[in-house]
């Protein structure tokens, strides 16, 4: 299947940018609430993943591209630390947004700040650390083209 040709049957499956940050819409599933119809915890660190990567995806940064070596060796992310503030809980069938921005991208380091939002009420917001890796798991530094395109540049 050629993926180029699906994905532009559906542009807004990625989400968009809006100057430095990228918003996904999220809809919250029966799949992502616990028994009382409210979203449990850990279905944020999800929409939150797809939020980074999504904002990737739009800046022309593939995970399938990093794995391959075509920046001289595999690559990968890791989430090596976390901030979050639960602040406000969303239910089942909210629609929501997650907006993301790279702060910061630092030697083998990306600092990455986050928000899920139901309209204009902040629900969630963190504040994540990621790192590049190699193949082998230890961290390496990302090439000036790759941080460059990850800032949006």
């Amino acid at each position: 299947m050629n993926t180029k040709k699906t994905e532009a049957n559906w542009p807004d499956l990625t989400g968009r940018i809006d100057g430095n940050e990228h918003i996904l819409p999220v809809r919250v599933y029966y799949e992502d609430t616990d028994f009382s119809g409210v979203v449990y915890h850990a279905a944020y660190l999800k929409f939150m993943e797809r939020g980074r990567t999504e904002l990737l995806r739009l800046r022309g940064v593939h995970h399938h591209e990093l794995d391959s070596g075509m920046h001289g060796e595999r690559l990968a992310f890791a989430v090596r630390h976390m901030d979050i503030d639960f602040l406000k809980p969303a239910r089942i069938d909210d629609v929501l947004e997650v907006h993301t921005d790279i702060s910061e991208v630092k030697g083998v380091r990306m600092f990455i700040s986050q928000r899920v939002m139901r309209g204009d009420e902040v629900l969630i917001k963190a504040r994540v650390t990621a790192v590049a890796i190699s193949a082998d798991g230890k961290p390496r530094r990302l090439p000036k083209d790759l941080v460059a395109q990850m800032n949006g540049e």
